[in-house]
């Protein structure tokens, strides 16, 4: 049986790879700002997930024209990074060990953690900066006790922005992690 979710992800990829090597777009230095770094604190947490919305990816929601932001009644909160970084700052951790206690209330829950990144430097250095993002949040969780195989992780380096201002605190909402609540897969 072919993998539609696979094939779809390898085609954008090899989309984004081919036409990222034709850019002439050059990476942009970094930019001192004198902004807080944080974005705009979620105020509500749910214990549990109850809109379908928590389990679309940035991917599928930008394909029906939805914002990709993670909405506010979601159970699993975004991680920020800084600029070119994916080390896990104090706010990051503290939003994880959140995360992690719905992620043990809800054993059979399996969880897509995708990599964001703002839209400076190439398209294959954003990649592989999500993919790094990704995987510290993924290895972060793990070593809180979360089973790894309840996670997966993707890349869509700076494609799928939250936000498409030109401004550090846009490009700071976009340097980012999001957890995708998948659906159950049926057992065969």
């Amino acid at each position: 049986m072919i993998n539609y979710r696979g094939v779809v992800f390898c085609f954008v990829l090899s989309a984004f790879v081919a036409l990222a090597g034709c850019s002439s777009k050059t990476a942009q230095p970094e930019v001192p700002s004198t902004a807080s770094a944080n974005p705009p604190a979620e105020t509500t947490k749910q214990p549990a997930a109850s809109s379908s919305s928590t389990t679309t990816s940035s991917l599928d929601a930008l394909k029906r024209g939805d914002s990709t932001a993670t909405p506010a009644s979601s159970p699993l909160q975004d991680v920020y990074f800084d600029f070119d970084s994916y080390d896990l700052r104090a706010d990051a951790r503290d939003v994880l060990k959140t995360n992690w206690q719905w992620l043990k209330a809800n054993p059979a829950a399996q969880i897509q953690i995708e990599g964001h990144c703002d839209e400076r430097g190439t398209g294959e250095y954003n990649l592989a900066l999500g993919s790094k993002r990704a995987q510290s949040v993924k290895d972060y969780l793990v070593t809180l006790g979360t089973d790894a195989g309840r996670l997966s992780t993707i890349s869509y380096g700076s494609e799928l922005p939250v936000c498409k201002e030109h401004s550090e605190d846009c490009w700071q909402k976009n340097r980012r992690v999001k957890f995708v609540i998948q659906p159950a897969k049926p057992t065969a």
